[in-house]
């Protein structure tokens, strides 16, 4: 009887939350955040038959696109009209005492007014509508009044189309998707080792062979391998020219300028691949449109001392300059590695030419004479800040994006303009939450927190440094992607995040806000079909030994849902335990916990199963920080990165001692270990473990070695190495000693590399 009172008490609150929670909805929320905005209660409603009125021709287009979209939104019909703009029920003018981008939105029992600087503010104002327009509602707009204009001009997206070919119809639904967030730029990444993505008439070959590759879809990027010469080519596509004009009219249509990047002199396989005459002579090896990492490919690139690559690179640049009206075109430069070009006669001859004395600004002849063919066809050069390395082209905007891209102020520092979008934050390919719950990819987490509470404008900047910063982008990389649902569940919502931090007031944030705002724009990306993460529902652990207990702290990003959790084996429900304070766990068992609103469960379950023997719970004695998560319980998952994973990168042996707390007779030491082929990720050469009864004076009590076929075995996968402990004397303290395994072998996928090693839990029995 007191569980039925309980579970009444439960659920009476549960529909309290909700109940408060929807009566909360009913206030506007906008993305991005306004720069200034007023409520008042009630709404304007929107019916079949109210009209449109925009007072310019310019504004035609933004009236017609509105009206189609709340009749996709809500079933109403709105009518057009040109008529006295002061009767009709949506008004659109132009003011000009505001900036382009600009407006002032109006919403009250007459209807709703936009002023606006030009055609983009215009249509700024009204993704403000349809996202203040509740999904519950639909018709009803909030009065409301906005005055608004973006932090920064360039507000952007770049999308990897050569590492997984994202078509026509799917970029469409990407830009569409951009648009009600208020951005304006998007940059695609048209070429690569894996793939050229546009039409090319003067060279037909680009596409008919550098837009094609192998079929190794069933492997992660990274464990792919080069093709041999004549194997089929079935994967890939390219952009004709006239679907590419179609792409740009949609995107000008929601305000998005589309900018597009030719790589050079680096990721140019798939074009050597087309055309290798245009690779430096000193290539030794088959020129191929690469399926994954390159496994060296990578450092074949354009000939710097060929005057046919030049040739070639102009005759691309015409087709591209006419295609696409953008102010700029990205020529790339980043890693392009030069050791072809120090063995390339033709090479050395141009740097005897031109009195070059050092190879990296051989890159710099190279992309200075690009850029300035580029500029006579009236465009604005950008490119990656690898072009710090060495002397600037002239007038080149940077994209800082190594680490927290600070490289880019090397750029503002000679007076160039420059975008950040840092890969640390920025870069779309990590992980975007709990990785137990994501699917593959690599580089750690990058949580839609992480993207919102970036700040670019740094508080050690020099003086100019903030006016020459155009603006923000965020880039999604597509190596781990095989469909377009794949690319938009990197990038959603994420996207959204990026959007209010380019677009908002510095020092406008609001967190709670933020994720409250966000919810109307889930709505509309389901409405659209589109495959989104709800990553920030799911709950992130930490788990660490104390005094023989492990501490178990849970959290979610959400800060609107309550963590509730189970240690009987049982799914989590409403009725579960709410999670307040971190868990202490002194046995084995499972523990359960997932997310709930008001209305039901949010996240996926997370399941730790706390796996308990001697050593759980106890200290281990390391150099080693991460060594901290040998005897916490958890074991890791085939993601090297989700924080359960200690780590060895070195050349040098390493070790562990582990204090059991107390004597104990010790049979066995099983050791988790973790492959991970494509990372270069493998078991140590040896492994030896001691035992010892006061931590002085260890005996060797068991040891293993590796060949090096069983090190360096392909594949992911976790490996239970286990060593049996003979003698039956009390043990206190165990010692693993292991030893390097080298460098990963030539015919490794990389090459040369120092391998490593990571351990997720040492069991002790």
């Amino acid at each position: 009887m007191r569980r039925l009172d309980r579970w009444k008490k439960t659920l009476l609150l549960a529909l309290a939350v909700a109940s408060c929670e929807w009566m909360g909805a009913q206030t506007a929320t906008i993305l991005p955040a306004p720069v200034e905005m007023t409520m008042q209660e009630g709404y304007f409603r929107l019916a079949d038959g109210m009209t449109i009125c925009a007072e310019k021709d310019e504004l035609y287009p933004v009236a017609d696109y509105f009206a189609e979209a709340m009749k996709e939104m809500s079933g109403v019909t709105l009518k057009q009209v040109d008529t006295d703009g002061k009767k009709a029920d949506i008004r659109l003018k132009i003011s000009k005492d505001l900036s382009p981008e600009a407006y002032r939105l109006t919403v009250d029992a007459d209807g709703v007014s936009v002023e606006a600087g030009g055609p983009a503010g215009a249509f700024y104002a009204l993704q403000s509508v349809r996202l203040a327009i509740q999904p519950q509602d639909k018709t009803g707009i909030p009065l409301m009044h906005v005055a608004d204009r973006p932090r920064f001009g360039y507000r952007g997206l770049m999308v990897d189309v050569s590492r997984y070919f994202v078509g026509k119809e799917e970029l469409m639904k990407i830009i569409d998707c951009m648009s009600v967030l208020k951005l304006n730029k998007l940059h695609l990444h048209l070429t690569d080792d894996n793939g050229w993505r546009l039409e090319i008439k003067k060279y037909p070959r680009l596409t008919s062979v550098g837009a094609w590759r192998v079929n190794q879809t069933d492997r992660p990027f990274p464990d792919r391998r080069n093709p041999e010469p004549g194997e089929p080519t079935p994967i890939g596509g390219y952009y004709t020219q006239e679907d590419m004009k179609e792409i740009i009219r949609y995107a000008a249509g929601r305000c998005i300028e589309i900018i597009p990047e030719i790589d050079m002199p680096g990721h140019s396989n798939a074009a050597l691949a087309a055309y290798p005459e245009l690779a430096c002579p000193s290539v030794d090896k088959h020129i191929c449109v690469v399926p994954g990492m390159g496994q060296g490919s990578g450092n074949i690139i354009f000939c710097a001392g060929n005057e046919e690559a030049f040739r070639f690179l102009e005759g691309v640049i015409d087709e591209v300059a006419e295609l696409f009206p953008s102010h700029y075109i990205h020529l790339g430069g980043d890693e392009a590695w030069k050791e072809y070009w120090k063995k390339c006669p033709r090479c050395a001859d141009r740097m005897k030419q031109e009195g070059i004395t050092h190879i990296e600004e051989l890159q710099s002849y190279f992309m200075r004479r690009m850029s300035k063919y580029v500029q006579s066809k009236g465009k604005q050069v950008m490119g990656w800040d690898e072009l710090t390395n060495s002397t600037l082209p002239d007038g080149a905007i940077i994209f800082g994006w190594q680490g927290m891209g600070n490289a880019a102020l090397k750029a503002a520092a000679q007076g160039h303009r420059f975008v950040m979008t840092p890969a640390r934050l920025m870069y779309l390919i990590r992980y975007q939450g709990p990785q137990w719950f994501e699917p593959l990819t690599y580089f750690g987490n990058n949580t839609l927190k992480d993207v919102y509470s970036y700040e670019p404008v740094g508080a050690d900047w020099k003086e100019n440094y903030e006016s020459l910063l155009m603006g923000l982008q965020a880039s999604m990389w597509t190596e781990f992607c095989n469909s377009a649902e794949d690319v938009t569940y990197q990038v959603f919502p994420r996207l959204a995040a990026l959007a209010e931090v380019a677009w908002s007031p510095k020092g406008h944030k609001d967190w709670y806000r933020f994720v409250k705002s966000l919810d109307n724009y889930l709505y509309l990306l389901r409405s659209k079909g589109i495959r989104y993460s709800e990553a920030m529902f799911n709950i992130q652990h930490k788990a660490v030994a104390e005094n023989g207990k492990v501490k178990v702290t849970l959290e979610c990003e959400r800060p609107d849902v309550a963590i509730r959790y189970t240690t009987d084996g049982m799914e989590p429900d409403i009725s579960s335990p709410v999670y307040t304070a971190p868990l202490i766990v002194d046995h084995g068992g499972e523990i359960r916990c997932a997310t709930f609103d008001g209305t039901g469960k949010m996240g996926k379950t997370l399941t730790l199963d706390m796996g308990w023997n001697l050593a759980t719970g106890k200290e281990v004695i390391s150099p080693n920080v991460s060594d901290k998560l040998l005897t916490n319980g958890v074991r890791g998952s085939l993601k090297q990165s989700d924080f359960e994973w200690t780590e060895w990168y070195t050349p040098e042996d390493a070790s562990f001692t582990v204090d059991l707390g107390k004597a104990s007779p010790v049979s066995r030491v099983v050791l988790g270990c973790l492959t991970h082929y494509a990372m270069g990720v493998h078991k140590p050469a040896g492994i030896t473990v001691e035992v010892s009864a006061d931590g002085q004076h260890f005996t060797k009590a068991a040891s293993r070695t590796f060949t090096k076929q069983e090190i360096f075995k392909e594949g992911n996968f976790i490996e239970d190495l286990s060593f049996q402990i003979t003698g039956g004397k009390a043990v206190r303290y165990v010692k693993v000693t292991t030893t390097d395994a080298g460098m990963c072998p030539e015919d490794h996928l990389k090459p040369g590399q120092q391998s490593r090693y990571r351990f997720d839990e040492i069991q002790v029995f």
